[in-house]
């Protein structure tokens, strides 16, 4: 007798434990969500720029077999070198710049070969000749003074303006606006879908970036004409585009 009633009992607990495992795979169930994508753009204009220019000397070309590096001939072409660099920076300066936003990189030499003159009709001697660069890099923080800085460098005699290069002076103030107009963005598609379909937005599920925002500088490279006349030429920054895009998931509430 007292078996048949465990028996009961022990069959009334399994009925009794069925409906919670039941409840508790309801509760374990993935809630429906609602993934969005969305990818936004950002135009700055460039506060900041960078002038890139060049001086080089040379030395006389010789023949290029012959082995001994005139001494003499490369120091004097370095002594004209400095002597020009220290006359750009002077210049730089009277025109307002600091010596802070001035960089002179570094001397570099490097051989040139050049054609002999022709002798006979078989003649291809080749001559060698040695020359000394140094770059030049001026920051602008007023791009107003862009004309003037030109001109200062083309009367100092540069050998070669390789362009501006135009900057933010916040990159990361530009960068977090690109990224929270693309969160913006994402959740302004996520309450259009769930408003068109009848169902409301819970909780953040999920959020990752699809498209970090990079910023490059704009470099414009300077025609022959603005070389040679900075004074007339325009010189407009244009606008830098930044791109940011995010991925965002939200759980839907019936």
């Amino acid at each position: 007798m007292s078996s048949i009633r465990f028996r009961y009992l022990l069959l009334g607990g399994l009925l009794t434990a069925i409906p919670l495992v039941g409840a508790a795979a309801q509760a374990d169930e993935p809630r429906a969500r609602l993934d969005v994508q969305a990818e936004a753009q950002l135009e700055v204009v460039p506060d900041r720029a960078t002038l890139n220019a060049r001086l080089w000397e040379r030395t006389p070309a010789v023949a290029r077999h012959d082995d001994d590096t005139d001494a003499d001939a490369l120091r004097q072409a370095r002594d004209r070198l400095e002597e020009r660099a220290t006359a750009l920076i002077r210049a730089l300066e009277e025109a307002g710049v600091e010596r802070d936003d001035i960089s002179a990189g570094s001397l570099s030499v490097q051989p040139e070969y050049v054609p002999a003159p022709r002798r006979s009709d078989n003649d291809h001697d080749m001559l060698m000749r040695t020359r000394l660069d140094r770059p030049f890099q001026v920051r602008v923080d007023d791009l107003e003074r862009l004309p003037r800085l030109l001109d200062a460098l083309t009367a100092a005699g540069v050998n070669a303006m390789d362009g501006i290069s135009y900057d933010l002076a916040d990159r990361d103030a530009a960068t977090d606006e690109a990224l929270v107009k693309a969160l913006e963005k994402a959740r302004h598609k996520a309450e259009l879908i769930a408003r068109t379909m009848g169902v409301s937005l819970g909780a953040v599920a999920n959020i990752s970036e699809t498209r970090s925002p990079i910023y490059a500088p704009r470099m414009m490279a300077m025609s022959a004409d603005a070389r040679e006349s900075a004074t007339q030429a325009e010189y407009r920054p244009g606008t830098i585009v930044i791109e940011a895009g995010v991925s965002v998931s939200w759980e839907i509430e019936n």
